[in-house]
């Protein structure tokens, strides 16, 4: 018998936090017998749904209505020009956020497995290692806790640091700012340039390494800069070290400094988007035996136990893959193990990441750099502009990548820049979890034209040139005729 068939004795469950993480924690505790409550310092939904994907893809998606407004006169369609009206795009990000809440974000599910909801309570701290209290006085008692409470941005120890925004502040102004200064160009920082850039802002983009967007492939680091380059946003890569902010008449300063000289860029707005913490600082970890890791996230084990054997941790506060997906698969394995007393470890597993950004971009799996560390690689890009759906578009900006390990054939990494990106790699993501090589993927008949196609002309190169190596000759698999 399974640990999750077995009888399973009365047990109070409290699980911190209402993001996906959280909800699904929640949701499984309770489908598997016990008294659960679900508590939130603010609204259900977590960041994900009220400060996170849905109202950043909300203000993406406004951002996309700009750019295609001005493709309109190239295709014949005439209209006035353009304008933002803010507060209005404002008030459709709250109703998208309060529709999400309300139809996809499981509330339905909470409630009829009878799951006790404590929201808006602040900040939840452990008294002892079973019993927690909540900012406005109410106390919880638990045998077992599933910490969920995600992340926050990462502040910086520098004189006037406090004088800059948070991505969260960014999407609540009340106005677009006439220009705006954001520092990190991680997933995070470029996704507010391009936004904001879009709606009208003059921004400078600050990456301290040598590329933005570092985690990605490096073909997709410089063609995103020279897309966001080509559309006005100036990218300052490398540029130095930050010495200070500083209030002024018409906005901020920061002052920073390179090989012993030192410069000065200054803007309406600054926006810090450095890295990511766990959201723990009040919680008093301590009186329940949960111990952080040196980067300060909670440290827990592959059945994502932590250090003390009755709490559990995950999605964003253990940082570990802080994605959607990723921290709701944790949610539910983090439950089953904490009702069940079961030790199963967090499978490994296909995880595509991408961002709605301008261009877009997206991957799966292996960087090329990082294949051809351990592989024999075949890396083999088309060009969107060879493509038929994006020169139908007009958006021809960008390219599709298949990172392929020539032995096997086995696809180890995806990576798009341009138009759909996201949903291209989500293709690619579904071949490699299927275990579908690339001779496979080069065979299926991707509708036309499609940006889809694009990836199974990638797919039917690479195919092409791998059976070329082989045989010496070979025909052109039929997916690569049209794309």
């Amino acid at each position: 018998m399974s640990a999750e068939s077995m009888p399973l004795k009365e047990m109070d469950v409290v699980v911190i936090g209402a993001g996906p993480a959280g909800v699904l924690a929640a949701l499984r505790a309770a489908d598997l017998g016990a008294r659960t409550t679900l508590v939130t310092r603010g609204a259900f939904g977590g960041m994900a749904a009220n400060d996170g994907p849905v109202p950043v893809r909300t203000l993406a998606h406004a951002a996309r209505l700009v750019r295609e407004a001005r493709q309109l006169e190239r295709y014949g369609v005439l209209a006035g020009a353009a304008s933002l009206d803010y507060p209005r795009l404002l008030a459709r990000v709250a109703e998208v956020v309060e529709d999400v809440n309300r139809h996809s974000a499981l509330r339905p599910q909470i409630d009829a497995l009878g799951v006790t909801v404590r929201e808006h309570v602040g900040d939840v701290r452990f008294i002892d290692a079973h019993t927690l209290e909540t900012a406005d006085g109410l106390r919880l008692r638990a045998d077992r806790v599933v910490i969920c409470t995600g992340g926050v941005s990462r502040r910086l120890d520098l004189p006037g640091f406090d004088l800059t925004c948070t991505h969260s502040d960014a999407w609540s102004l009340s106005a677009a700012p006439g220009s705006m200064l954001v520092v990190g160009a991680g997933a995070t920082g470029a996704q507010v340039a391009s936004v904001f850039n879009a709606l009208g802002t003059k921004v400078q983009l600050f990456q301290a390494g040598e590329r933005i967007l570092p985690t990605e492939d490096e073909a997709v680091s410089a063609a995103v800069a020279a897309g966001f380059r080509a559309s006005g946003v100036v990218v300052h890569e490398g540029f130095g070290a930050i010495d200070s902010f500083e209030r002024t008449a018409s906005g901020v300063r920061m002052n920073y400094s390179k090989d012993g000289q030192s410069r000065a860029a200054e803007a309406e707005l600054v926006v810090a988007a450095v890295g990511w913490s766990a959201d723990t600082g009040a919680m008093n970890l301590a009186a329940a035996g949960v111990e952080t890791t040196a980067r300060g996230f909670i440290q827990v084990d592959e059945a994502l136990r932590t250090t003390a054997p009755h709490v559990f941790a995950a999605g964003d506060v253990t940082g570990r893959l802080m994605l959607v997906p990723q921290a709701m698969r944790a949610g539910l394995l983090a439950a089953a193990n904490a009702v069940t007393g079961a030790a199963s470890p967090a499978a490994d597993q296909v995880a595509p990441v991408g961002s709605f950004t301008q261009p877009e971009y997206a991957q799966v799996g292996l960087t090329e750099a990082a294949a051809r560390a351990r592989h024999e690689v075949l890396a083999v890009s088309v060009d969107f502009a060879a493509a038929t759906r994006p020169i139908i578009d007009g958006r021809t900006e960008g390219f599709c990548k298949l990172v392929i390990d020539r032995p096997t054939r086995r696809i180890l990494g995806c990576h798009v820049v341009g138009e759909r990106a996201v949903d291209i790699v989500q293709l690619a993501a579904v071949a490699m979890a299927a275990g579908l090589g690339v001779d496979g993927l080069a065979q299926v008949p991707f509708s036309f034209p499609t940006y889809a196609g694009v990836l199974g002309r990638v797919a039917a190169s690479a195919t092409y040139q791998l059976n070329r190596t082989a045989t010496g000759d070979a025909e052109l698999p039929p997916a690569a005729a049209f794309t």
